[in-house]
């Protein structure tokens, strides 16, 4: 949030920024047409991690907001920073897989911690610099050799590689008069259930009738959703499928555009691995869809399948995608934006949200777990 608020500083004169009681961001120009449809390009800012419920001594209790399987804990070395920026690292001691309403464990605190951490404090797995690197991913080639790509390898890509991408295209964009209808929405806590998009759309922060373009981090599965095939345009989750008539528009647009310009790759994919918050606005009557990067490392789990299968140990590790993907998901959003600037143009924002089956649903979660926004 403070990299947003300093990358914000010197556009504030162009744009209208609202924050809501959450800490959601709604990033819109001024010189927009206030009555014709926004696209709103949308990413969460947080990803799996601890904070501190408790501090006795060398010991240290944290709950886990996110989703990692549980063979990942026990033994898998934390670091734990304060709002001085001070970290303290630790070891984790024992797993509480039970405890509600998140999974909590107790960990070992390492050298003197001088009275940090405290209670609040945010810690995350302790890993490697980031870095760029050339990795072997996916199939081999034809001929049997592995298939190099450039990535980014670092703690979180999921969802922060995304707003980046966002940032990106927000930059190139601000400069076209035509694109000013399209605008940011950043999003908190959605590791635990899209609840930040879910109160942004409960309340009046998202403007009524808008669309929003929803962007992931979906793990790569590599005969299906390559690392270095492209950005994918994601139909659908392990929930819902998206919006037909948005998704297909998009599909054509990328179509087209990929048969004058040989270098742009995309990919176009169900992704039903996880869930994404496309689900949630889609079920508060906002037309929504998806792109999103396949991530390598999902959620920081290095070989998901052999340690669920039990072949191999678990393993923390840093989070990666290609930087080529990163560059066609920065395109497939200047893409998109032109196509909305065409097709929006005589859409009006006055048009009610339709009711949609999936709302309870979003109800039921959101009041599981809304208590962390206040956290």
């Amino acid at each position: 949030m403070a990299w947003i608020n300093g990358w914000l500083d010197p556009m504030r004169k162009r744009l209208d920024v609202r924050r809501d009681d959450a800490g959601n961001y709604l990033i819109q120009r001024k010189d927009r047409d206030k009555g014709a449809q926004p696209l709103l390009v949308t990413a969460h800012l947080d990803h799996p991690a601890f904070i501190v419920t408790h501090r006795r001594g060398n010991t240290a209790e944290l709950e886990f907001r996110g989703g990692v399987h549980d063979p990942y804990f026990v033994g898998t070395p934390i670091e734990i920073m304060d709002f001085a920026g001070r970290t303290t690292r630790a070891t984790i001691t024992a797993l509480h897989a039970n405890a509600k309403p998140f999974k909590r464990v107790t960990a070992r605190l390492h050298g003197r911690a001088h009275g940090a951490p405290a209670v609040g404090d945010i810690a995350r797995w302790l890993l490697p610099a980031p870095r760029l690197v050339s990795r072997a991913v996916g199939a081999p080639t034809a001929d049997g050799t592995p298939r190099e790509v450039r990535v980014v390898e670092t703690h979180a890509c999921d969802d922060l590689a995304a707003v980046a991408a966002a940032c990106c295209a927000f930059d190139a964009l601000l400069r076209a008069r035509w694109a000013r209808n399209i605008g940011l929405l950043f999003t908190v806590a959605e590791e635990v259930g899209f609840i930040g998009a879910i109160h942004a759309a409960r309340g009046m922060l998202i403007p009524r009738g808008a669309r929003l373009l929803c962007l992931e981090n979906s793990r790569s599965f590599p005969h299906d959703s390559p690392i270095g095939n492209g950005a994918i345009l994601r139909v659908g989750d392990r929930l819902s499928v998206f919006d037909s008539a948005f998704t297909n528009a998009l599909s054509r647009a990328f179509t087209k555009h990929a048969k004058t310009n040989s270098a742009f790759r995309w990919q176009r994919k169900l992704m039903a691995g996880g869930a994404c918050e496309a689900t949630a606005f889609a079920a508060h009557g906002f037309e929504s869809t998806c792109l999103c990067l396949p991530l390598g490392n999902y959620h920081n789990m290095s070989d998901i399948d052999g340690v669920i299968g039990g072949a191999r140990p678990a393993r923390i590790a840093p989070e990666f995608v290609s930087l080529d993907d990163w560059h066609s998901l920065i395109d497939m959003l200047l893409i998109a934006a032109r196509w909305h600037a065409r097709d929006g143009a005589s859409a009006k924002r006055s048009r009610a949200n339709a009711p949609h089956p999936d709302s309870a649903l979003m109800n039921r979660i959101y009041r599981k777990a809304s208590h962390v926004l206040g956290g």
